[in-house]
């Protein structure tokens, strides 16, 4: 299985801990895009990072494989090879056409406008007014895709009602969510339509998504035995993260982008799992 090529190159990112934010009480909104500031001009200039290239390997019917593609976008395949991709986009894609994608709404990071034709299912986080959540339940052979929605804060400082949401994917007997732009806490009745959760993508930035105390109360009340980090800028922000989850759980790091995860090989308790990539 290969191993990813240093494609992005991220410019060092320091920000400080904000107090943990509510439901509508958001943290003020940055003064660029989030990739602008980071990586002016080149994610977007960048052909895609290289990924295992045999994707017809089959899985065992209890393994999923899960490989981070950059950024907040994670490749999920399924043991009947459904793909799925999250938080699709225009900067940061895998060289392989998906079944599924999600995307949110909060930068242009995060979502397309023109994803590739060929996808045949295209699950967009936010509805078409801010009262118009979306909704989805869709199934896709051995996949079911759902979806909880979340706030995040406008350009104004304000709160754009449902612009984003928690993807969950049901698959080989596991439960997986990704929490995109995640910018508050979560209230008992969004914990309860999450439901269970073994495996959880978290952004640890710690700025452009929740503060890094309220990301430790999500991941708290989530209980996830695979916690893994995504959307981070710089090793100083990974490992800002990493001290400060090192003080609840273990931590390990993987010398590959992908793995393997299935029900049998879940940590018996909660662990961080670090793959490479920005």
């Amino acid at each position: 299985m290969a191993q990813f090529l240093a494609g992005i190159l991220a410019a060092v990112f320091v920000t400080f801990a904000l107090p943990a934010a509510a439901l509508d009480r958001v943290q003020a909104a940055p003064s660029k895009p989030e990739m602008m500031e980071t990586c002016p001009g080149f994610v977007a200039a960048n052909r895609p990072r290289v990924v295992p290239a045999d994707f017809r390997v089959a899985l065992n019917p209890d393994q999923v494989r899960i490989t981070y593609v950059g950024h907040s976008s994670f490749l999920i395949e399924s043991p009947q090879l459904v793909r799925i991709v999250t938080d699709y986009n225009d900067y940061v894609r895998p060289p392989v056409v998906p079944d599924i994608i999600t995307m949110n709404h909060a930068h242009s990071t995060h979502y397309t406008d023109r994803p590739d034709p060929a996808i045949k299912h295209v699950l967009r986080g936010w509805g078409p007014t801010p009262d118009q959540p979306a909704r989805h339940d869709v199934s896709v052979g051995d996949v079911r895709v759902r979806n909880v929605p979340t706030n995040i804060r406008d350009w104004s400082g304000g709160t754009e009602r449902h612009g984003n949401s928690i993807f969950i994917f049901e698959v080989a007997n596991l439960c997986i969510a990704h929490l995109g732009h995640l910018h508050h806490t979560l209230t008992q009745q969004q914990l309860n339509e999450i439901g269970r959760v073994d495996v959880v993508f978290v952004p640890v930035d710690g700025s452009y998504t929740l503060d890094l105390e309220g990301m430790m109360e999500v991941l708290q009340a989530l209980k996830a035995p695979q916690m893994i980090p995504m959307h981070f800028f710089s090793m100083y922000t990974l490992q800002r993260f990493l001290d400060r989850a090192r003080q609840n759980w273990e931590l390990e790091t993987s010398e590959i982008p992908s793995i393997l995860v299935s029900k049998g090989t879940l940590p018996t308790t909660p662990k961080v799992t670090v793959l490479p990539g920005h």
